[in-house]
């Protein structure tokens, strides 16, 4: 069978580009492909489900435009096919006074997105709001709330099955060769012919991209960020979202505590180098991929920058003590028995040679393809944005053939 458009990669922005396809032409021809067995099985899968709101992003960034619309796309989404979701609400908290300026900054930040509804709240009503937090001041964030995002998923992948699209699931891809009149996806199992190949491909995005023949100039880094859960027993301690003023100095959120959609409380995560791009576990290892990652300039570059926060960051991951200590900055009740230990995500970070982190969405094109490079967090939120601005590229692709 030969196909319209051919996907590499069913994660959550790889199954919403499918959507988006079929929602404007459902006699696409589409198929997806994918290394696991399963859809979303990767950063998807590994999610902690915060709905975004968009407060943090920069105005006018890809980040903050995809964020915003995607999550009204989100919603109208879930409420017509039912997925389950609560805007529970999110507090930012200044836990001292030298974190005023940047919490305004952050304000700020939301007012020039467009957001509604958010304001600034005293200590007082912030422990009105989340009565164990320490706190000098907040931001109240009613628009943000939580969602199974591997639910999401899977509701998009069912949608386009039903509408056509054939999967084909527990196979790698290896070549995509230009025929001249057709592309053709060699995969370790089988050959597809198709006009136009889509990939989003993750924690191996640049990878995939260069399997393609894509010119790129950077290298996907892996951190994982791992979790601890409240135990039932102390999940009194928080109502909503809960989250620090972010380091300005730091690429990462910080600990904070997020409550389940389907219950439970997590906390956390931290950031530290996986050893590999999928190691979800400190022990998971792949010597050929570490090396690449350690031997990378632009790793060597962040490591000489961020040398003694890493190292805080890594001490936590192997010290109980040292993670609760550090969420006892929001919270500082938590005591180590009150957590057991949970889950965690690997963050694809794409990285420069210079050490410059992309902090955007990036898709790039060149004849019969479209590549999805870098799609961070909120990449989740913003799914069905991204999906519709891949869509469109795809069909412009598509087009010309």
């Amino acid at each position: 069978m030969r196909f319209d458009i051919t996907i590499v990669g069913a994660g959550i922005v790889g199954l919403a580009t499918a959507y988006q396809l079929s929602e404007r032409n459902p006699d696409l021809k589409i198929a997806i492909v994918d290394k696991e067995r399963k859809v979303a099985q990767h950063q998807t899968g590994h999610n902690s489900g915060v709905i975004h709101s968009g407060i943090y992003y920069k105005p006018g960034g890809s980040k903050a435009i995809n964020c915003r619309k995607g999550y009204r796309y989100l919603l109208d989404f879930c409420d017509k096919y039912g997925v389950k979701y609560d805007l529970c609400g999110k507090v930012i908290v200044a836990t001292k006074e030298e974190e005023r300026a940047e919490l305004d900054k952050i304000y700020q930040r939301g007012i020039a997105n467009g957001m509604q509804g958010i304001r600034k709240i005293s200590k007082e009503e912030t422990l009105e709001r989340e009565p164990h937090v320490r706190t000098v001041e907040a931001i109240w964030v009613p628009q943000a709330g939580i969602i199974d995002y591997k639910e999401v998923a899977e509701k998009y992948f069912e949608i386009v099955k039903e509408r056509g699209a054939k999967f084909y699931p527990s196979q790698s891809l290896y070549r995509v060769i230009d025929k001249g009149d057709e592309l053709r996806v060699i995969t370790d199992k089988r050959e597809i012919k198709t006009e136009v190949v889509v990939t989003c491909a993750g924690l191996y995005s640049d990878k995939v991209a260069k399997i393609t023949g894509q010119d790129i100039n950077y290298k996907i880094l892996p951190f994982r960020g791992e979790y601890y859960n409240l135990i039932p027993e102390k999940e009194y301690l928080v109502n909503n979202l809960i989250y620090p003023v972010p380091n300005p100095a730091f690429p990462f959120l910080g600990v904070h505590f997020t409550p389940r959609i389907h219950g439970g409380i997590e906390a956390g995560p931290n950031a530290v180098l996986a050893f590999k791009r999928e190691g979800y576990t400190r022990w998971q290892y792949d010597s050929k991929e570490f090396r690449e990652t350690i031997r990378y300039s632009g790793f060597k570059a962040i490591a000489k920058e961020y040398w003694k926060t890493g190292l805080g960051e890594q001490y936590r991951s192997y010290s109980k003590r040292a993670f609760v200590k550090a969420l006892q900055g929001l919270i500082p009740s938590i005591q180590q028995d009150d957590l057991v230990r949970g889950g965690a995500g690997v963050r694809a970070m794409a990285v420069a040679p210079d050490g410059e982190m992309l902090d955007d969405f990036l898709i790039l094109e060149q004849p019969r393809v479209v590549n999805v490079c870098n799609a961070p967090s909120p990449a989740a939120t913003a799914s069905l944005a991204i999906g519709e601005m891949v869509a469109e590229r795809a069909l412009g692709q598509l087009a010309t053939v």
